[in-house]
């Protein structure tokens, strides 16, 4: 008798419910900022990249922090109280549902925190106290403004429940306003909101009250609290345990997840990067599972490899499992791992250019692994087949000569590659011997097979002549040699003298 073959990753796949909705399994799209919203509302762009991250297999999706209050309305977010948005609310929930997804929305609120220089204009706080980097001096929010915070939260969470989301996600972590009156180091107040452990929760828990009131018994309330965030005096890994057990017990939410680092000098902490080892708070999140008694907990933090979510599930260290930037780099992560197609996943660098081109540059989220984020054949990318099939001939085998020869060949064109290089590559195979450099192979990684999968003929150790070229008798040729060096401004001008790098 032949057995029956087993399905890959079979913990992670499985179904979990959460408050009546059934999710198909156990992958969690993560909070990002995708800065695809326009003028405050909701764009196809939008709801393309949320839509393929539900088409690519996640069973839940967390959507990025939107403007639900009206201090808010100023922010570049998705605005839910503005009436004339509702219909843009109501297709982005439908479009992730059509595609096998639960759509949250998050609830959260910067406070005085800001990654750049510079005040944070109407910034509120806890109290009266400047932010650790952009030194940002907010209004320390009153009693009755706290009380018409809460209710605007939950008014328009109400809003997400009629345009059909189920749920939402109550983001406190981060340094954001929700942690600085968690925070013992942040929170100063002497009033009912301050002081002691009750007092500095009951913003929060009379949050969860007001959206369970306003939304009902089958509306998700996730909540993200701090586990670490790295600053002395404010919230260690026993301080998170103390505040999730004080939640848990007055106003359970649905499902924890644990956040760390802070509006400080431990903002790296936020998202982990290639310098550091994958899946770095595993512990942290075990030492907090104990807190969060029968809630549903999802892990988070540099988990970039299915096996690493498969692991987290099948050990009974989480129910749930949040990826983000691995679902940018690759949407299809999960449908691809279920399929037994590993080596077809492009995989997250955790160079944390996705970050740096939403916070620092303002721009839409983009991704240095995959140039197709929010296309609408983005899941699975497939070129189409050319009309005409062509003799294209690429001058070199980096991340730009391999792209251009893996799609060239999968669209039918005889396509023939030089490298000067032993292997394919380029420079990100020597960036990859350097300290954070492991990951940066799986750029070649991807594209290099591919390319040989669709026929593509590679030479290497060729620096390519005039005469090497006309011998492939292209229609086309590219060029991709690669990009000059630039030499940063702090390096000593006697290397930059001596020719080894061209000045800026």
């Amino acid at each position: 008798m032949i057995a029956a073959p087993v399905e890959p990753f079979p913990v992670l796949s499985s179904p979990f419910t959460l408050r009546g909705s059934r999710l198909r399994n156990r992958l969690a799209h993560a909070s990002m900022t995708t800065r695809m919203q326009r003028e405050g509302f909701v764009t196809d762009e939008l709801i393309r990249y949320y839509a393929n991250r539900a088409a690519g297999g996640a069973g839940l999706i967390i959507s990025e922090p939107l403007a639900m209050i009206a201090q808010q309305d100023r922010l570049p977010k998705v605005r839910v109280r503005d009436p004339l948005g509702h219909d843009g609310l109501k297709r982005w929930a439908a479009a992730v549902a059509e595609q096998g997804g639960v759509l949250l929305g998050q609830v959260q609120d910067p406070g005085r925190g800001r990654h750049a220089p510079g005040r944070a204009p109407f910034a509120i706080g806890a109290s009266f106290l400047p932010d650790d980097l952009s030194w940002t001096m907010p209004d320390a929010l009153d009693q009755p403004g706290i009380k018409r915070l809460i209710e605007e939260f939950a008014q328009s969470c109400a809003v997400l429940d009629a345009c059909g989301f189920g749920g939402c996600e109550i983001s406190a972590g981060h340094g954001h306003l929700f942690h600085q009156f968690l925070s013992p180091r942040s929170n100063q107040r002497e009033d009912d909101y301050g002081g002691d452990l009750a007092g500095r929760t009951r913003l929060l828990r009379e949050l969860i009250a007001a959206i369970r009131a306003a939304c009902g018994d089958t509306f998700i309330i996730g909540l993200k609290l701090p586990g670490d965030d790295g600053v002395a005096g404010s919230i260690d890994p026993d301080e998170a345990a103390r505040i999730t057990r004080h939640i848990v017990a007055a106003t359970p939410p649905d499902y924890l997840c644990f956040a760390q680092g802070s509006h400080a000098h431990s903002l790296e902490m936020h998202l982990p990067d290639r310098y550091g080892p994958p899946v770095p708070y595993r512990d942290l999140q075990a030492r907090l599972r104990a807190a969060c008694g029968d809630i549903p907990m999802m892990a988070l933090g540099r988990i970039t490899d299915p096996a690493e979510a498969e692991a987290l599930v099948a050990s009974g260290e989480a129910e749930l499992v949040g990826v983000g930037r691995a679902l940018v780099a690759d949407p299809a992560w999960l449908a691809k791992a279920k399929a037994g197609r590993t080596q077809d996943i492009r995989y997250c660098l955790s160079c944390n250019t996705c970050w740096a081109v939403v916070t620092s540059r303002n721009q839409p989220l983009a991704c240095v692994n995959n140039p197709r984020v929010a296309a609408p054949d983005e899941v699975d990318y497939r070129p189409s087949r050319a009309r005409y099939r062509k003799r294209i001939t690429i001058i070199g085998a980096g991340p730009a000569g391999l792209e251009t020869a893996w799609v060239a060949a999968a669209r039918g064109h005889d396509v023939s590659i030089f490298s000067a290089g032993a292997a394919a590559g380029g420079g990100t195979r020597l960036r990859s011997l350097l300290p954070g450099g492991e990951t940066i192979t799986s750029i070649p990684d991807y594209q290099y097979p591919a390319a040989l999968r669709a026929g593509a003929r590679f030479e290497f150790g060729i620096t390519a002549t005039v005469e090497d070229i006309q011998t492939t008798r292209p229609d086309a040729v590219v060029l991709a040699t690669g990009a000059a060096m630039l030499a940063p401004a702090w390096l000593p001008a006697e290397i930059r003298d001596e020719g080894l790098v061209p000045a800026l």
